[in-house]
């Protein structure tokens, strides 16, 4: 099997790390030190930490699950829930110690780094509009009656998530994302 190349490593090595420290407690020689790279390595591929967090929250968005919003011939609404049961279930498998890479970034990085502050607000957008689409098609079938525009619940749905993930970090015990559930499918998506 071929190695990866260096750059890939950095990534890798970059994902594990923001994902479980954070992006401040992240420095280049932690990165290149997990990636088994020397330090100076870093700067042949990338022109700043900054510039790796934004590859790092390109790949982090594939593994999103927003392929649960597309599943063929499933009810849209179940297809929401899908989408959200999969990503609590990371949180779990993670023993609730790790958040969401985009929610991390925001908090930490978001207000004094243009870069990452666009490149969050990008990533929130593009899985807002997916799961906008899919609240569009469950309003089009008659399976959610708010008034509300698909646009908005996606937000609030984002923001809650967000919300239950950092409730979850605390509790470790399941009770912030069955809130989320309950309330977002049995009262906000009615």
């Amino acid at each position: 099997m071929p190695r990866a190349s260096v750059r890939e490593q950095i990534v890798d090595a970059a994902f594990e790390q923001f994902h479980k420290h954070g992006y401040n407690a992240c420095g280049v020689k932690l990165i290149t030190d997990s990636a088994g790279v020397p330090k100076g390595s870093f700067y042949n591929h990338f022109e700043s930490k900054e510039a790796l967090a934004l590859v790092v929250m390109d790949r982090y968005g594939q593994t999103r699950h927003l392929e649960k919003l597309q599943t063929p011939k499933t009810a849209p609404l179940t297809r929401l829930r899908d989408h959200f049961d999969a990503l609590a279930q990371d949180i779990v498998d993670f023993g609730y110690e790790r958040g969401c890479v985009y929610g991390n970034f925001s908090v930490e990085a978001a207000d004094h780094i243009p870069a990452i502050r666009d490149g969050v607000r990008t990533a929130f957008d593009l899985w807002g509009n997916a799961i906008a689409a899919v609240i569009r098609e469950a309003q089009d079938a008659g399976d959610v009656t708010t008034t509300q525009s698909p646009e908005t619940l996606a937000k609030f749905l984002l923001n809650s998530w967000e919300g239950a993930i950092v409730g979850e970090r605390a509790a470790k015990d399941g009770s912030a994302f069955a809130a989320f559930f309950t309330v977002a499918f049995e009262v906000v998506l009615h």
